[in-house]
């Protein structure tokens, strides 16, 4: 008989994770440094447990694929042992109520600032440079009982280094339109190009990404009509005659894969170029306008879609085409993993502020996924393993957490 057929199997391609260097309590103390100043909003004589546990417990959780209070609940009695070594937790792992209603009371504004405070470490080394924005439904969060809206949360996701740098909610009676320069507001985008999607494409909201010292790359659609259809006639009269005698840049680009074929022409007209355009005026630093042409053969069928910019770039194909191209990873990469590594949309959390703040421990969970680079696999799979192995779990804060150590480490005050 073979012995070998009993040892075990080996993945010579397999990485072997690094051991963690930092304590457990030392990634403690500095994830929770960035929360500190959160407002407990339990009454004083209420307070069995520390909020400072009840925030870890459920950062920790969702990390680990929790999906509401139950899951939370069931992690923190699955790893008492282990959060025993680094957490209070002077009456144990708080119950399901408890964290239900300490995040339905938890201010989101302070959340959110400790968020970003976070978040500052991370993108001072990394350097954003697209940040796309864009809205998303909460789909779950609806209350049919009270006819309560569904929760829109409008975010800012760095491209290139795939990190939610920031979200906020919008408000019940508005629309996106309103959301984006209040977060604009919050977040320091000096040197980026800003890209949005039709809906937020507005003078004041141009205006506001120039004063930011930053560019903007604006969609437009058929909300802003006269100005549409004048660039739609415009361009198909150019295109007919290929550009000729037009200052013009071109780019071509053909990608395939997943059984799909994709072509994409990119033309980009400087200003100076066009005719006079309907209200150009109003559109701070307008420097170039955009055609891209998309061309996707499926294996059924094959699709063309007709897409005009406005950006305050200079008239470069290649790199316009290539910001436009990277705002559409906000879906893929947020969005999508959202909804399916976390479950997002199919989440009934739906009292006081809980949607926004589980939302946002769901953003801070898939940064910090994100940023560990050691596990090649899935968002859901590393999920999964930081739920069964500590030490992967460790290794994951220890990624997303670059100063644990330094002097620049958070102190509560």
């Amino acid at each position: 008989m073979n012995d070998k057929a009993f040892q075990p199997r080996r993945h010579p391609h397999r990485k072997t994770l690094p051991k963690p260097t930092a304590t457990a309590a030392a990634l403690s103390r500095h994830l929770q440094g960035f929360f500190c100043n959160i407002p407990d909003p339990r009454i004083e004589r209420t307070r069995a447990h520390h909020l400072a546990d009840i925030l870890m417990i459920g950062i920790l959780a969702v990390i680990a694929g929790a999906k509401g209070w139950e899951d939370i609940e069931n992690y923190g009695d699955s790893k008492l042992p282990w959060l025993e070594e680094f957490l209070e937790l002077p009456n144990g792992i708080p119950c399901a109520d408890t964290f239900r209603r300490t995040f339905e009371r938890i201010d989101p504004v302070a959340f959110e600032q400790g968020f970003r405070d976070w978040i500052e470490t991370l993108v001072t080394s990394l350097g954003a440079q697209v940040i796309a924005i864009d809205g998303k439904t909460l789909k779950g969060s609806y209350d049919r009982g009270t006819k309560t809206p569904s929760v829109q949360m409008v975010s800012a996701w760095a491209t290139k280094h795939r990190l939610v740098l920031g979200q906020l909610k919008v408000s019940d009676k508005s629309n996106e339109i309103t959301a984006i320069p209040a977060l604009l507001e919050v977040l320091e985008v000096s040197g980026c190009i800003v890209t949005i999607d039709a809906m937020g494409t507005q003078t004041d909201i141009a205006r506001r990404i120039c004063k930011a010292d930053a560019d903007y790359v604006l969609a437009l659609k058929a909300n802003h009509p006269t100005l549409y259809l004048q660039l739609k006639d415009w361009f198909a009269q150019a295109h007919a005659r290929h550009f000729a005698d037009i200052a013009h840049s071109y780019d071509k680009r053909v990608e395939a894969g997943h059984h799909r074929l994709e072509k994409r022409q990119v033309w980009s007209v400087p200003v100076s170029a066009l005719p006079k355009l309907h209200g150009a005026a109003d559109w701070q630093d307008l420097q170039s306008v955009v055609m891209v042409i998309r061309e996707r053969r499926l294996w059924n069928k094959t699709t063309r879609e007709v897409q005009f910019y406005l950006t305050s770039l200079l008239s470069e194909a290649g790199a316009l085409g290539q910001a436009i191209r990277q705002h559409w990873s906000i879906e893929n990469g947020l969005h999508w993993c959202l909804d399916v590594s976390f479950g997002e949309d199919a989440c009934r959390v739906r009292t006081g502020h809980a949607p926004q703040n589980l939302s946002l421990l769901r953003r801070l969970a898939l940064n910090a996924l994100g940023q560990e680079q050691s596990c090649r696999r899935s968002m859901r799979q590393k999920s999964n393993r930081a739920a069964m192995d500590d030490n992967y779990m460790l290794t994951v804060l220890m990624a997303c957490l670059p100063d644990v150590g330094n002097k620049n480490e958070p102190v509560c005050q």
